[in-house]
């Protein structure tokens, strides 16, 4: 029979080890939504990674979710770039939305293959705080392209892609849709932890 060990002893901090809870990282780049930040692993975006909104509809409040990590980044010198956006973005909303439109580009290209080629190389090319494409069609392998760019390039992807998308697998390390009625986020996945069971109110 083994020998009887006071409890005392066995919590001594050079023999046991204690798991404690790990604080939540502050996210270096926050969403600017703290309900959303607060639920992500990272804190906020994941960096050098590609992000995925995925929207029933055009205009359910995609760029909404944006703005506030736009407008830090552009304020801070970095270049934001549109590749092939399918309507012509509202200046007065942008800078409303606090984005200096100086760090402002836009991208357009001729078909859906050129855009996504666009992308890739703005995304690579390590001199853009973030890249914004609204790719058609596009399959597993494609996307994996544009997460591989974004990691080379450290630089923030988002990709807006119809919201029947979430059916099939993505490379994405983030993944959130945005749902009109009622008004709120949910992360469909996210890289370095368990998506959250509950949405975020919007705006949250």
């Amino acid at each position: 029979m083994g020998a009887v060990v006071a409890i005392d002893a066995l919590l001594h901090p050079q023999q046991v080890w204690r798991g404690r809870p790990a604080m939540p990282p502050a996210g270096t780049q926050p969403t600017g939504h703290a309900g959303l930040d607060a639920v992500l692993p990272a804190g906020g975006w994941p960096e050098a990674a590609l992000s995925e909104l995925l929207i029933p509809a055009d205009g359910v409040g995609e760029l909404q979710l944006l703005w506030p990590a736009l407008a830090r980044l552009s304020r801070a010198g970095e270049r934001v770039v549109l590749v092939a956006p399918p309507y012509l973005p509202f200046a007065p909303a942008w800078q409303q939305a606090g984005v200096d439109l100086r760090q402002l580009q836009v991208v357009h290209t001729g078909t859906p293959r050129d855009a996504l080629w666009a992308t890739e190389q703005c995304l690579r090319s390590g001199s853009c705080g973030a890249v914004l494409c609204w790719p058609l069609g596009v399959d597993d392998r494609a996307l994996r392209r544009l997460q591989v760019a974004a990691a080379s390039g450290r630089t923030l992807a988002f990709a807006t892609r119809p919201l029947a998308a979430a059916i099939h697998p993505s490379p994405a390390a983030l993944r959130i849709a945005i749902d009109a009625a009622p008004a709120q986020w949910r992360v469909l996945k996210c890289r370095g932890g368990a998506a959250p069971v509950q949405p975020i109110p919007r705006g949250a």
